[in-house]
């Protein structure tokens, strides 16, 4: 029986949650916490705006690093989306900007919760896998408010282990990043570098995406060549290129191609965007924004493509806590943060957002890992047949069809 790879798509976010250095007053003063307000029914796609808008902010930012990238903004939303739960005052404000949240914390939660179950009750079904976890880690003693934590437990579903960063930071940091490999099958090893986590350390706050399934329509093996691929540069270097020819959903401008790759089921898809030009990635970047986004993904149609898809596999890493924070979330990251909702006083603060992603698209599917840790320290022309053939750097992500969530998002500028 031929053996299967599956579609694996891993991401980990750990927020950790230190003691910062304050003043006496600030450290001793307690802040009355704004109680949630009991959510409502939300259906899953009233944050599919947020969260997508926050995902092109990103990629905005990111862009400018040269090279590939590739990284997961659903689980960097629901990550901080926790996190948020415990900011007050300015900070929530702040983060509520840059993270493009618009309803009140109640709903959105309730509405995070919803999608975390809508897509954990579709990846049981066994077409494919998708499974979206959450853990917290908490320093033993130390006086975690029971609102702050039932949000958590109720919308994401999240257990509260008890440990200790005061006298062993350094085992705490392996049982963590023990639990990150567990959730992507050892893909993503020692997320948490040494000295990340020390005695002010207070919460580790953890969240897991995975992905396993294949191409709806596979690539077949001995149609795999080794073609040509033109780097931005100009400069061509050879590379494997699957190649088919069948119906799938297509669009084309002036200035780039679309293609839509479903995976089984067709729930979910990886859509490519192919500049015209070998040197247009920059200009294809400027346009790729949420209402043009919107605009493109109502012009796919289905019709019959010849396909050349590079086989490729990339790692990304970068620090997101200057990004985040030239975005608008600056209070977080210093001590002027206000995270009393999270124990009812301000002595904590976002010190690194660390992340660090793999991906590998081959003839079966795709396989894929991500982790992040958070640190918060105390057309169409013509009837011809289109030829799409991504010879040249591209942009691509990976969609969640039912909710229209991007999951993942990222580029190829050199396939090897």
């Amino acid at each position: 029986m031929k053996a299967i790879k599956y579609l694996f798509i891993l991401s980990v976010i750990a927020v950790i949650a230190s003691g910062c250095s304050v003043k006496k007053d600030e450290q001793a003063e307690t802040v009355a916490v704004t109680p949630i307000v009991e959510p409502i029914t939300v259906a899953p796609i009233a944050i599919q705006d947020s969260n997508n808008q926050f995902a092109l902010d990103l990629y905005a930012r990111l862009r400018g690093q040269p090279g590939n990238l590739f990284f997961s903004p659903y689980s960097i939303s629901t990550a901080l989306a926790m996190t948020y739960a415990g900011a007050r005052g300015e900070t929530e404000r702040q983060m509520a900007e840059v993270l493009r949240f618009t309803l009140p914390q109640g709903l959105l939660h309730h509405a995070f919760s919803q999608l975390q179950l809508d897509l954990n009750e579709r990846g049981e079904k066994g077409a494919y896998e998708l499974t979206v976890s959450n853990a917290l880690w908490g320093q033993k003693g130390y006086k975690f408010l029971k609102e702050f934590l039932d949000v958590i437990k109720t919308n994401y579903e999240s257990g509260f282990n008890e440990v200790d960063f005061i006298t062993d930071a350094e085992a705490v940091r392996q049982t963590i990043n023990k639990w990150v490999e567990n959730k992507t099958n050892n893909k993503i090893k020692d997320l948490i570098g040494p000295g990340v986590l020390d005695s002010l350390t207070r919460l580790v706050l953890t969240n897991a995406i995975y992905f396993k399934g294949n191409w709806a329509r596979q690539f077949d093996k001995d149609k795999t060549k080794e073609s040509p691929f033109s780097l931005s540069s100009g400069e061509k270097i050879n590379i494997p290129m699957m190649n088919q020819k069948a119906e799938f959903n297509y669009m084309e401008n002036e200035d780039f191609q679309g293609l839509e790759l479903p995976y089984v089921d067709n729930e979910l898809s990886m859509f490519i965007l192919l500049p015209r030009e070998i040197g247009g990635m920059g200009e294809l970047e400027k346009l790729f924004n949420k209402e043009n986004l919107s605009d493109w993904l109502e012009k796919f149609n289905k019709r019959e493509v010849i396909v050349s898809v590079p086989k490729f596999q990339m790692t990304s890493q970068f620090s997101l806590a200057s990004v985040l924070s030239s975005m608008g979330m600056i209070d977080a990251f210093s001590g002027k943060a206000d995270f009393s909702g999270m124990a009812g006083k301000r002595d904590l603060f976002i010190s690194a957002v660390i992340h660090k992603a793999f991906v590998d698209v081959n003839e079966e599917g795709t396989e894929a890992a991500a982790a992040t840790a958070v640190a918060i320290r105390a057309t169409s022309i013509g009837p011809q047949i289109p030829v799409f053939r991504a010879d040249h750097p591209f942009i691509f992500f990976i969609r969640d069809n039912k909710s229209g969530s991007i999951l993942f998002m990222g580029r190829v500028m050199n396939p090897a």
